[in-house]
């Protein structure tokens, strides 16, 4: 068993970006800290996944004005990318009809940045547990525990990242996502302690992201979650500007689990 790479699209303002982890700020827009800003729509990349095989990626919209984009991506290659940004009770069901495989939602579940297991089970209601996706992406305190972050990072909630969490959430959902959002885009390497722990407390299918810099990571994570975490590589791929990683050998490592010869 190993871990699997998982593709990603991430949109801003309607483009296909690469943003630093908790630089991206509803009102203070000079905080921001772009990798990179792809001149190809979201649907090319829609598209290279889909000729690759590759499943279970996500596409995520960081603000407003991004729909449209994540619609032409789900369209492109529909019933195989996650969705993520803003879901809520009100527009879950309809991403899921635009295309969508699951709906990811982090936010809406934590009003005044309080965990609601009763808007998780209203959630997994409409959408039902198989189409469900809890994003915990979290930010690591002085004392090494995990808190779920929201608002892009920037507020923390009342959740920590446990055992005894995961496995209750993981009765509503069936995956989770977890950006590190402390490493998120600085392709520093990966927060080792997080893929460690998230292999042993969750029942359930992880993906993690954040601070991926090498192809290698993929064999990391395989050894630290012995397969049971897979990866999301963002900032480091050559596909979004990065000199760290190629696409090309990503997608090889799925379908052969080999490291390039080169290495």
């Amino acid at each position: 068993m190993r871990s699997q790479f998982r593709p990603c699209i991430d949109l801003h303002n309607g483009q296909v970006k690469q943003i630093v982890g908790g630089t991206l700020h509803d009102t203070d827009v000079k905080q921001l800290q772009t990798n990179f800003v792809s001149t190809q729509p979201a649907e090319h990349y829609a598209r290279m996944y889909k000729e690759s095989g590759l499943l279970g990626g996500h596409v995520i919209m960081l603000g407003p004005h991004n729909d449209t984009s994540a619609m032409s991506a789900l369209s492109t290659y529909p019933d195989a990318l996650q969705v993520g940004g803003g879901i809520n009770l009100s527009n879950a069901q309809q991403w899921i009809d635009r295309g969508a495989s699951k709906v990811i939602v982090t936010s809406w579940l934590f009003p005044d940045g309080k965990f609601s297991m009763d808007r998780l089970d209203q959630m997994e209601k409409l959408v039902g547990r198989a189409k469900l996706v809890v994003d915990l992406s979290c930010r690591r305190t002085k004392t090494g525990n995990w808190i779920v972050a929201m608002n892009k990072w920037q507020t923390l909630t009342d959740m920590q990242v446990s055992k005894l969490v995961l496995e209750a959430l993981a009765k509503k959902c069936s995956e989770f996502l977890v950006h590190a959002a402390d490493v998120e885009g600085l392709c520093n390497g990966i927060d080792e302690d997080l893929v460690v722990a998230l292999a042993e407390w969750s029942p359930i299918p992880v993906t993690y992201a954040g601070g991926a810099s090498s192809i290698r990571d993929l064999q990391l994570v395989t050894k630290l979650s012995k397969g049971r975490v897979d990866l999301t590589i963002g900032s480091a791929l050559d596909i979004f500007g990065g000199t760290q990683i190629k696409y090309t050998a990503c997608v090889e490592w799925n379908r052969t689990g080999c490291l390039p010869t080169e290495l």
